[in-house]
């Protein structure tokens, strides 16, 4: 059985920026037996919920020495979140420091790049529903050329009364799905358009002398992209954060304030990391942080404000007489402290 050696909450509430909406988020880190460490029992992480997780302890030092953001985090807690705290997690906590290198740029500064996407990614998202996002069919993605004019598959059926059961179709070489229509009054004699169920354009065996009517162009490549868009609409539906969408709609600047609270925050502890090679979890600017969150402040400044820093923070880590990652020498002997403690 695993021995927890440390379980903190993380998250809002350690950064205090949480609202009452928050969760109460967990992680920690534990110790497996020997016997599973030399066979397939080997688990080097589980999560007991979504909200909680715990890593075994040569994974927890892997991720440190990655300069994991959320797992270096854990060595800086403030006394009033940690749940639980072995002596034996103290030599870790005890040599935090050493996890403190130049990689910190990349994780935090890559953390903070991946924030400012996922704030940007839900204007798409909020126009699907201002335009309430409908699954459309391969029918709408089809075009009619005639007499150097366009129209699309839809408007030219309508206007001319066709049945597309009773359409045939032919590929025209070297136009890359282009096609010939046909039609005819006769049942059977072409095999329609679309199969039914079917995205594939049906071809028909049409007589050499027969006419046809005009040509059609089928962009199933944009048909393939919007079923995709439909797909990431309704799994963003299912899964959205309802306060976070209702909070955006408040502000109106179709950006998510709080993956950009998070950008903010990331880089402020990197800051701290090449300038004073600490950081705190707890915020000292936790107003701004949910000013920032809640919209009430110009979103696109903090994005520049945010590209900016990042050319500083680049500079400075260059420049910084931190190493460049953690000594593996350090690192087994750390793991083998904890394993024989």
């Amino acid at each position: 059985m695993e021995k927890i050696i440390f379980k903190t909450i993380v998250g809002s509430q350690a950064y205090g920026t949480n609202t009452k909406n928050s969760d109460t988020d967990i992680k920690g880190v534990y110790i497996q037996k020997a016997d599973d460490l030399l066979t397939f029992n080997y688990k080097e992480q589980y999560e007991v919920s979504k909200d909680e997780t715990y890593f075994e302890v040569r994974r927890f030092l892997q991720l440190l020495e990655s300069a994991n953001p959320t797992v270096l985090e854990m060595l800086f807690m403030p006394t009033d979140c940690i749940i639980k705290l072995e002596p034996v997690f103290e030599l870790i906590i005890q040599a935090r420091d050493n996890f403190l290198t130049k990689k910190c740029f990349n994780s935090f500064g890559g953390y903070a790049i991946a924030q400012i996407k996922k704030a940007r990614a839900l204007d798409k998202k909020m126009n699907w529903e201002t335009e309430r996002f409908t699954r459309k069919t391969a029918y709408d993605f089809c075009y009619i050329y005639e007499e150097g004019k366009t129209f699309s598959l839809k408007t030219y059926i309508e206007k001319n009364q066709i049945d597309p059961e009773k359409c045939g179709l032919v590929k025209l070489n070297h136009f890359k799905d282009c096609y010939a229509l046909y039609t005819s009054k006769i049942d059977g004699q072409y095999d329609g358009i679309f199969a039914k169920s079917s995205t594939e354009v049906k071809l028909s065996k049409v007589d050499m002398a027969a006419k046809p009517m005009a040509i059609m162009y089928y962009n199933k490549e944009g048909f393939s992209s919007h079923c995709k868009d439909y797909l990431q609409y309704n799994e963003w539906l299912k899964n959205r954060n309802t306060q976070r969408y209702v909070d955006v709609k408040g502000h109106n600047q179709k950006i998510d304030g709080k993956n950009l609270l998070h950008c903010r925050r990331l880089l402020d502890m990197a800051f701290e990391i090449v300038e004073h090679k600490t950081l705190s979890v707890r915020r000292p600017n936790t107003d701004y942080l949910l000013k920032i969150r809640k919209g009430e402040v110009d979103l696109e400044s903090i994005v520049s404000k945010a590209e900016e820093d990042l050319v500083i923070l680049e500079d400075k880590f260059n420049k910084a007489d931190l190493p460049s990652e953690v000594e593996h020498k350090f690192l087994n002997e750390l793991l083998l402290k904890i394993r024989h403690y």
